[in-house]
């Protein structure tokens, strides 16, 4: 389940549906933990192979000496004590075969997969005919395959051949507004375990960072929360340090003591304006404000007590009350 309804996921839902219809190979790219998988079952969901099987296959865990037999099957009797058995291509056969992180693959493993994507057919080891398959490629990549190939690390022409369409998933830092919506999908998911309610605090922390680790990360956080949260509401002290380190600095730098309300709201403006990038139109509308009032606050003079020099930015700062309506304070 594709979880978030901003732009860009609202984007990305919308290419799976045009892309999904058709039969074509697809390359989907995306940092670690993005969701790259959960992308390709979509793909799969919404194409005429729906019904048929969805195998996932992580080629950096391949071994290299069992890799042929892995993918294209082997026969009886080919060694001692071996039996007869498909390939993932065949136990794909009117399915989707996901090749994911096939930028691990060796340079004898692309030759190989580079051929059978040519001839659309398999020959397990031992054996001495090659059966037609009829399956869709989707491959993915945590790098970018154009520079693998500027580099020497992949093959250039399989690298056409799986590029034609192409599918780039969005960290999640570059979708903010969504991790309340994950927070809540997340933690309903483990609601037979644990009922756990989130404070705004906690919340505001969660959006504030920037997660290297993507979804996965923000999922094993709030496991973590879900084991060692003493009551039954989830705050800043119990999320790891490394969370909630920049956000705190963010709480206890800024005020002081002889700020004037109006000196606050007006670093507070600033604060959003540079998490949304420079964008006023959005600031004010996260602010809810107008852009004359927006303007007035930036071009107001700031008390000597200014931003602390090291901010974390954008990335790390406290932001506006979410939508997030199961939260309290």
């Amino acid at each position: 389940m594709l979880v978030g309804e901003s732009p860009v996921m609202q984007a990305l839902r919308s290419r799976v549906t045009r892309v999904g219809i058709t039969d074509f190979t697809v390359l989907v790219e995306g940092e670690s933990g993005a969701g790259k998988e959960l992308v390709a079952r979509a793909l799969h969901h919404v194409s005429r192979r729906r019904l048929g099987p969805f195998v996932a296959v992580n080629c950096a865990a391949l071994v290299e000496t069992l890799l042929e037999a892995e993918l294209f099957g082997i026969e009886d009797r080919t060694a001692t004590g071996v039996s007869a058995r498909r390939g993932k291509f065949e136990l794909a056969d009117r399915g989707t075969l996901f090749l994911d992180e096939v930028s691990d693959l060796s340079p004898a493993a692309q030759a190989k997969l580079l051929r059978v994507l040519q001839d659309l057919s398999v020959e397990r080891v031992g054996g001495h005919t090659a059966k037609t398959i009829d399956t869709r490629i989707i491959a993915a990549t945590n790098r970018r395959l154009e520079q693998q190939v500027k580099a020497g690390l992949f093959r250039e022409d399989l690298f056409y051949r799986l590029s034609g369409v192409e599918v780039e998933v969005p960290a999640l830092r570059a979708r903010r507004d969504d991790i309340p919506q994950l927070v809540e999908y997340l933690l309903g998911r483990h609601q037979s375990t644990r009922v756990l309610a989130v404070s705004t605090a906690a919340l505001d922390a969660m959006v504030a960072y920037d997660w290297p680790g993507n979804v996965r990360q923000l999922e094993r956080v709030l496991e973590r929360a879900i084991a060692l949260t003493q009551g039954d509401l989830l705050t800043v002290a119990d999320l790891p340090p490394s969370i909630t380190q920049g956000y705190r600095q963010v709480l206890e730098d800024l005020p002081d003591a002889h700020d004037t309300l109006r000196t606050w709201s007006s670093r507070y403006v600033r604060l959003v304006l540079d998490r949304c990038e420079g964008n006023k139109r959005r600031a004010c509308e996260v602010l809810d404000i107008s852009y004359h009032t927006l303007r007035s606050h930036i071009c107001s003079r700031l008390a000597p007590h200014r931003m602390p020099d090291g901010l974390p930015g954008r990335a790390q700062t406290a932001t506006r009350e979410h939508p997030y309506r199961r939260v309290t304070d």
